[in-house]
């Protein structure tokens, strides 16, 4: 979510004060979900609910249905909400009926506009109601949320088990709660330290994404070809995933090869690194960012510019082979690319 989003949202809760509408946009669908859940809570009572929401999709409306769903009186409470999903999707009579509600709402109803992921916000609409962004949260803001929804679980996580969670599972809001009610379930009580995360995620310090990432950048073959496998077996992790996380580590180091080359000092290449990955946001680096600062500064000087073409084509090739709809197997894939990129010898990857 955006900061100013985060802001309109908390302050409205805080106050149990609502604006008319509100056009909620943006990637990340479990954070625009909790957002309408906490919504719904807030404003409707649970025994009164079933009468005072109505749910649509975009597509099923037209000017007649949305008019006498915004027009029905509240039962028993001060407000109606009306969710409108896909809101995309309205069709140009619905959208009219739309936009000409929008410019006089009326003061029982509460008019939810929710854009789907991947959809293309709506200039008109995020003008005509309160619009709140849901960005994606980048990979240094993570750890703050793993701690906070441990807490809303009423557990205390250690900062170790946040960072070790976070190595396993990656950034998806989703699968990080459904590991973290595990976790809870689990701990009964008592802190998740990093054996809990063990013993729950399968996920053990040292067999990590990161770990692999890590290899691969010191070019040490013998221990990134022993790590495949245990990072293919962690929850939501596949050779694409590990190859786009080497594709972004690999621009990140060609960059910085340049930037040396360039004159800059060794010393600032970390922040300089840092600064990067702040301006570009959403970049997928299958770890958090400051350890990827860290790692891609440290190893800088294991690559010459004839490496990274190699490392490069390599990937290349690795991708194409992934998107074809028979290969030998991922490991096998990983594995051609590992010796491609670690090595520096020519390799076919075996399809």
């Amino acid at each position: 979510m955006s900061d100013a989003g985060r802001k309109i949202l908390a302050d409205a809760l805080k106050r149990k004060s609502f604006d008319a509408a509100y056009y909620f946009g943006g990637e990340d669908e479990y954070q625009k979900e909790g957002a309408i859940r906490k919504l719904l809570e807030s404003i409707l009572e649970p025994a009164m609910r079933d009468f005072n929401l109505d749910i649509r999709r975009a597509q099923d409306l037209d000017a007649r249905s949305f008019d006498a769903v915004v027009s029905s009186m509240p039962m028993m409470a001060d407000r109606r909400v009306v969710v409108i999903r896909d809101a995309g999707a309205l069709r140009k009579d619905a959208r009219k009926a739309v936009e000409r509600y929008l410019k006089a709402p009326s003061s029982d109803v509460l008019l939810l506009l929710v854009e789907a992921a991947g959809g293309k916000t709506d200039k008109e609409l995020s003008q005509l109601a309160t619009f709140v962004e849901f960005d994606a949260l980048s990979a240094d803001k993570v750890p703050r949320w793993i701690a906070k929804h441990a807490a809303e679980l009423d557990i205390s996580i250690s900062h170790g088990a946040i960072d070790l969670l976070q190595a396993g599972v990656g950034n998806d809001l989703y699968q990080l709660a459904a590991e973290l009610d595990k976790l809870a379930s689990y701990s009964n009580g008592r802190e998740i330290n990093e054996d809990t995360v063990a013993a729950v995620v399968g996920v053990r310090r040292g067999e990590t994404m990161a770990d692999l990432l890590d290899a691969i950048a010191r070019r040490n073959v013998t221990q990134a070809l022993n790590l495949v496998d245990h990072v293919l077996a962690q929850p939501k992790t596949s050779a694409v995933s590990i190859v786009m996380a080497l594709a972004t580590q690999t621009v990140a180091l060609a960059w910085g090869r340049s930037k040396l080359d360039e004159g800059l000092s060794p010393g600032r290449l970390q922040s300089e690194y840092s600064s990067l990955l702040k301006r570009l946001g959403s970049v997928y680096t299958g770890r958090p960012w400051g350890s990827a600062a860290t790692a891609w500064a440290s190893t800088i000087n294991s690559w010459d510019h004839e490496g990274l073409k190699r490392a490069f084509d390599a990937l290349l090739e690795a991708d194409v082979i992934l998107k074809e709809t028979r290969f030998s197997s991922e490991e096998q894939v990983l594995t051609t690319l590992i010796l491609a990129m670690c090595s520096g010898d020519e390799h076919k990857i075996a399809a």
